[in-house]
């Protein structure tokens, strides 16, 4: 009891708690490495859309940008008449921060409101570079204007027909109002958008400690038309539905675990109780062996004196209703020698003298006395013997006994007429005999008996010669197999190791 509790213990430990664990920990880790790619996912997408805003707003001030200077160009004599222009253009897009017009020093001529003083812009880098360069040039750095808010500006130079510059045009875009649309955009992510110098120009949804860029895991895309970035923090794992997610995965492996290890408890408990049976049998065919061979050797003991007194009897008494009678009993005597003979076979113990016999020359020894009865029978008999000798170690009579107890079986199952057939092959490192018959075949509830001692479907059988058979068979190493089926017939298979350097 305490072994079979040690190797179920065991068993649990192997099948169930081994491979929960590791299955456990691989999948909860793939589970979360495709959540972490999926978080990874979504802040690519929000960064896109953030891209998207930024490059259609800067694309749109860069086409006012360039329509305001080619009109400061034709009213270039008296600038301060493009005040109206400035105040209508700021109005039609809440974006805009403020609209001016510079001279070609960078102070302001006119503009939308007075949110810079008149050399407000003088030494502003962004304007200085457009001095230079004579190109559109937006601003690295956010500006704080004189009621307080953030801008990012973009400067256009004003290029008279000789390709001089005589003025600048400035838009300002108000960060307040483009992080509000961003944050309508994404409302839950956390986002920096970054100069080409890192600094902060907008962010939001950071925490009240300012996070730093460090702290936890970010994305980073670039914008098409500003040298800026927009970095999205990926999303903190949500800890209660892992923590659920995992547990349902757990439990759904332990089930699985543990279906699997009742099943293999099922097919141990099973395996062990067709050992005990069949341990149950072996102990009980001893038995009976033992029993059948004492029996027999008592019973042959007083069947030698009878046998004698009535072969004297038959010889003083010559009258042919006695000496009719003297047959019947000499017959019925021969009859129970035989059954003596297989209760002997029976209690034999399995190690016996073998010697090689050729299974060949067996079968030829046979085929007069099969052909007889297939004649008496009115029953075709066909025999395929290969040319080669095949070698096996045995017991000749023994054999001999076996081939005609199974070939009386099969002529008893053909009651009018029918075909034998016996076909001996040799395989690779055995050899097997083959003894077919078309008769009325067994029933298969019955064929699992059919080796059963004292069992017989035969109303004057012992239930003993197929026993006999399996055991003679088993005492040479081989082994007997039945398949049959019902008004086909039944086909019987010895299977027999072959002699070595065969």
């Amino acid at each position: 009891m305490i072994r079979i509790r040690k190797r179920t213990m065991i068993l649990y430990i192997i099948i169930v708690i081994i491979p929960t664990l590791l299955a456990s920990f691989m999948f909860i880790q793939a589970r979360n490495k495709e959540n972490l790619q999926d978080r990874i996912e979504d802040a690519r997408w929000f960064a896109s859309i953030h891209e998207s805003y930024w490059d259609e707003c800067i694309g749109d001030t860069v086409k006012t940008l360039e329509m305001l200077s080619m009109t400061a160009t034709t009213l270039f004599a008296d600038l301060n008449k493009m005040k109206p222009l400035l105040d209508t253009t700021q109005e039609s897009d809440p974006r805009y921060g403020g609209i001016y017009i510079l001279n070609k020093r960078g102070n302001i001529i006119t503009g939308s409101n007075d949110a810079f003083t008149k050399d407000g812009l003088l030494h502003v880098d962004f304007v200085k570079e457009v001095m230079l360069t004579k190109d559109i040039v937006i601003s690295n750095k956010k500006m704080v204007s004189e009621n307080g808010q953030y801008l990012i500006g973009l400067a256009a130079p004003v290029i008279n027909e000789n390709d001089e510059l005589i003025a600048i045009s400035v838009i300002f875009l108000r960060l307040d109002y483009i992080e509000n649309i961003m944050k309508v955009l994404t409302p839950e992510s956390s986002l920096f958008v970054l100069s080409s110098d890192n600094e902060p120009l907008i962010k939001f949804n950071i925490g009240a400690q300012n996070e730093s860029l460090s702290k936890g895991k970010w994305i980073t895309m670039p914008i098409d038309r500003l040298p800026w970035k927009i970095k999205v923090k990926v999303a903190e794992q949500d800890a209660k539905g892992i923590y659920f997610n995992n547990l349902k995965v757990i439990g759904t492996i332990l089930i699985l675990t543990h279906v699997l290890f009742l099943f293999i408890i099922y097919l141990l408990l099973k395996q062990q109780a067709a050992r005990e049976k069949q341990e149950l049998e072996t102990q009980k065919l001893e038995l009976v062996g033992t029993l059948a061979a004492s029996t027999a050797h008592e019973i042959r003991n007083p069947l030698t004196g009878i046998k004698g007194l009535v072969q004297l009897l038959s010889e003083k008494y010559e009258n042919p209703a006695d000496q009719f009678y003297f047959s019947v009993i000499n017959q019925e005597i021969e009859r129970i020698n035989e059954i003596a003979s297989e209760f002997l076979i029976l209690g034999k113990p399995t190690a016996q003298s073998l010697a090689p016999v050729d299974l060949t020359e067996i079968l030829q020894e046979l085929h007069p006395l099969i052909s007889t009865e297939a004649v008496l029978k009115q029953t075709e008999f066909v025999c395929e013997i290969p040319s080669q000798p095949i070698l096996v170690m045995c017991t000749k009579d023994q054999m001999k006994q076996v081939i005609l107890n199974i070939t009386r079986n099969a002529f008893e199952a053909m009651d009018s007429g029918g075909m034998i057939s016996i076909v001996l092959r040799k395989k690779h490192r055995h050899c097997e005999l083959t003894i077919m018959d078309n008769g009325t075949g067994i029933e298969p509830e019955l064929l699992e008996k059919v080796f059963t001692p004292f069992y017989t479907s035969k109303a004057t059988g012992t239930g003993l010669g197929l026993v006999v058979c399996q055991r003679i068979l088993n005492s040479f190493g081989g082994r007997i197999q039945i398949t049959s089926k019902e008004n086909k017939g039944t086909t019987v298979t010895i299977i027999l190791p072959l002699k070595r350097n065969q």
